[in-house]
């Protein structure tokens, strides 16, 4: 079976999506959304009404985003998050979000054909920040392979 990399990242607003604050951020969606879906590696992402995740609330929390995507390898998911135009709007977060105490991203493998749930992302952060990385729930830092996920995961 062959197996894909989905990840998910959330970020917690400084200001509503429609503010001044946000304009910036606003600004780049559409493009860096198209970026990733013509990268090499790309399967799928998360959409709602407007063509991206914004206005989609899965947290208690209305001012948390969320963005998920799914992938065929880390490297391809790697070489877009960090060495794609998505870098310069990365190193800008600073300026529309609040700076995280907890793990805002997480990563886990999937069967080829699955497409994620905004709660099963939801569940992986909260299974990273309370137990770490592992083969179920890691980060780009710490990751892990198919074959440990397998040997892990309950039957």
């Amino acid at each position: 079976m062959t197996y894909h990399i989905a990840q998910v990242n959330i970020a917690e607003m400084l200001a509503p999506i429609d503010s001044e604050t946000m304009a910036g951020f606003v600004a780049r969606l559409d493009e860096i959304n198209a970026l990733a879906e013509g990268t090499p590696g790309f399967v799928w992402r998360l959409k709602g009404d407007d063509n991206n995740a914004t206005a989609l609330r899965v947290f208690d929390n209305h001012a948390i985003i969320i963005n998920m995507s799914v992938w065929e390898s880390i490297e391809a998911l790697y070489q877009f998050t960090y060495y794609s135009d998505h870098a310069a709007v990365y190193r800008q977060r600073a300026q529309w979000f609040t700076k995280p105490v907890n793990h805002i991203m997480a990563l886990w493998w999937v069967p080829a054909g699955h497409i994620p749930t905004p709660q099963e992302a939801k569940e992986k952060i909260a299974y990273l920040n309370a137990h770490g990385a592992t083969p179920l729930a890691f980060t780009f830092k710490q990751r892990f392979t198919v074959e440990e996920m397998l040997k892990t995961a309950p039957a």
